[in-house]
C-alpha cells in the first residue's frame, strides 16, 4: 500500500509522426493486442487507450494520430482515466497504477496495494480522488494529493466496475458476485447500500441524475435508482456485456458484447434503437465523445473505431470488412459461439502463437502451465491438472479463480452443461 514518486521506470516512446497514415476521421490503429480501455478528455481533443500488448496510447482525436505510447506495465492495460490537468492514468494487470504527465517518459507516481488485476478506475467530480477496482475484491480511494488509500471491502467476487455519484458523495461498484453497492466517500463506518442483481456484473456508469446502469453475464442492462430501487431492464444481447458507455447529457447508454455488437438504448424509454456492428469479435471498450453522440468502441481486432450512435453508421474508414474473423471456418458452430468470449486470448492453430493467454493448439492431454515460451503464474506450475474434457468443463463450471487459484485468466463460468459440452467438443476438434 505504497504510493511511489519516481525518476525513471519503465519505458515511454515518443512519437513525432503518426503511427500509421491515417485521414481526418478515420479509425485509429497501433496497438498490438485488444483494446482493453478508453477514456476521452472533457474537451474531447484527446483519447487514451490500454491493451492487452502491456501498453497506453494517448491519441489526438483532431489530427488522428499517436502523440505518445507509454510503456511501463507488465500486464495488459485493463483501464485508463484522464485527470482535469491533463495527465493520463493507466492501471493493469500487474495491480499497479501509474499517473503520467504528457510528455514524461516515465509516470510520476506509481500507486501500489492492491493483490489483484485492477480492472476499473473512476474520478472523482472535484478531480480529487482516484477509485480503483480489482479482482482482489476490493475498490480503493486514492486522494491524489496524497496518496494515502482507503480500502472498502465488502465483495465476494471481483469488482469489475467502479464509478462516483454526480455530487461526489458516493461510489458506485459493481462485482461479478452479482451485486452493486452503493459507498459513502465520507469516511466513518458508513456500510454501503448493497442491491442484488440476477447476474455477475462486467461494468457500471452513472446518469447525471443518479441513475445507475449496469450489465454484465447474462446481456441485460439493468437501471437502478440512486437509492437502490430496481428500476427495469433491457435485453442488450444474448452474449455477455464487457463494456459499458453513457453519454454526458445521460441520454444514451451503449452496450458492448462478446460477440462484437454494441447496443445503444434509449435510457429515457429503456428501449433500445439500434446495433452497431463491425468486425464478430468482443468488443472491451467503448467511450462517448463531449458531443454526446460520437462514440468509440475498441476491442479484439486492435482498431478503435469512431461510430455516429444517432444513425448507427461508422465514421471515417470502416475496416471491418478487412478484419478476418479467426471462428469463420466454424460459422454455425454453438461451441464456437461460447468460444467467441476466449478469442481476445487464446489462438486455436499451432502458426498463431500466443496472446494475453497461452494457445490452446494441443491442449487436451497437456499439463497445466507447461506449454514452452509461455510466462505462466508461478501458482499454476504447481497445480496437479492435466487439460482433458472433464477438467475443463470443471473449470467452466466453477471458475478459474476456484479451479486454478492464482490464475491471470479472466473469471468466467459457463452455467449451462449444454453451452459446457458445446465449447468442450469444439475444443477436442479445433485444437488437434
Amino acid at each position: 500500500m505504497r504510493l511511489i514518486p519516481i525518476r525513471l521506470i519503465g519505458c515511454v516512446v515518443l512519437i513525432g509522426f503518426p503511427l500509421v497514415s491515417v485521414s481526418a476521421e478515420a479509425q485509429l490503429s497501433g496497438h498490438g493486442g485488444p483494446v482493453r480501455a478508453l477514456a476521452i478528455s472533457a474537451d474531447g481533443a484527446t483519447a487514451l487507450s490500454g491493451s492487452f500488448d502491456t501498453s497506453a496510447i494517448r491519441w489526438s482525436l483532431r489530427r488522428n494520430i499517436a502523440e505518445q505510447v507509454l510503456r511501463f506495465h507488465e500486464g495488459s492495460v485493463n483501464a485508463v482515466a484522464i485527470l482535469s490537468d491533463g495527465r493520463a492514468v493507466t492501471a493493469g494487470e500487474d495491480a499497479r497504477i501509474g499517473i503520467w504527465t504528457p510528455g514524461k517518459q516515465a509516470p510520476d507516481v506509481i500507486l501500489e496495494g492492491h493483490r489483484g488485476p485492477i480492472v476499473a478506475l473512476a474520478v472523482s467530480p472535484d478531480g480529487s480522488t482516484l477509485a480503483s477496482a480489482s479482482w482482489d475484491r476490493t475498490i480503493r480511494l486514492w486522494r491524489l494529493a496524497s496518496g494515502a488509500p482507503r480500502v472498502l471491502e465488502g465483495h465476494q467476487q471481483h469488482v469489475n466496475g467502479v464509478v462516483f455519484t454526480p455530487d461526489g458523495k458516493a461510489l458506485v461498484s459493481a462485482g461479478y458476485d452479482a451485486t452493486v453497492r452503493i459507498w459513502p466517500v465520507q469516511e466513518g463506518g458508513a456500510l454501503p447500500l448493497v442491491v442484488t442483481l440476477p447476474s455477475p456484473l462486467n461494468a457500471v456508469v452513472i446518469g447525471p441524475d443518479g441513475e445507475i446502469v449496469t450489465a454484465g453475464a447474462n446481456g441485460m442492462v439493468y437501471f437502478v435508482s440512486p437509492d437502490g430501487e430496481q428500476r427495469g431492464a433491457v435485453e442488450a444481447s444474448p452474449n455477455p456485456i464487457a463494456a459499458l458507455a453513457i453519454s454526458g447529457d445521460g441520454v444514451r447508454v451503449a452496450a458492448a458484447s462478446i460477440r462484437g455488437s454494441v447496443e445503444i438504448i434509449d435510457r429515457k424509454t429503456r428501449i433500445s434503437v439500434r446495433v452497431l456492428t463491425g468486425a464478430a469479435l468482443p468488443v472491451w471498450s467503448a467511450a462517448f465523445f463531449p458531443d454526446n453522440r460520437t462514440l468509440l468502441t475498441g476491442g479484439a481486432d486492435r482498431v478503435i473505431r469512431r461510430w455516429d450512435s444517432e444513425t448507427g453508421e461508422p465514421i471515417g474508414a470502416n475496416t471491418s470488412d478487412a478484419i478476418d474473423d479467426p471462428l469463420a471456418a466454424y460459422a454455425g458452430d454453438p461451441g464456437a459461439e461460447v468460444f467467441h468470449a476466449c478469442i481476445a486470448c487464446h489462438t486455436l492453430k499451432p502458426d498463431q502463437g500466443n496472446r494475453a493467454g497461452p494457445t490452446l493448439h494441443g491442449v487436451i492431454g497437456r499439463r497445466i502451465a507447461t506449454l514452452p515460451g509461455y510466462n505462466f503464474s508461478e501458482a499454476l506450475k504447481h497445480l496437479d491438472i492435466v487439460w482433458t474434457p472433464e477438467t475443463l468443463a470443471r473449470l467452466f463450471e466453477i471458475g478459474p479463480a476456484l479451479y486454478t487459484p492464482g490464475t491471470k485468466m479472466p473469471e468466467q463460468r459457463i452455467g449451462s452443461p449444454d453451452d459446457r459440452n458445446a465449447l468442450i467438443q469444439f475444443l477436442e476438434r479445433a485444437t488437434k
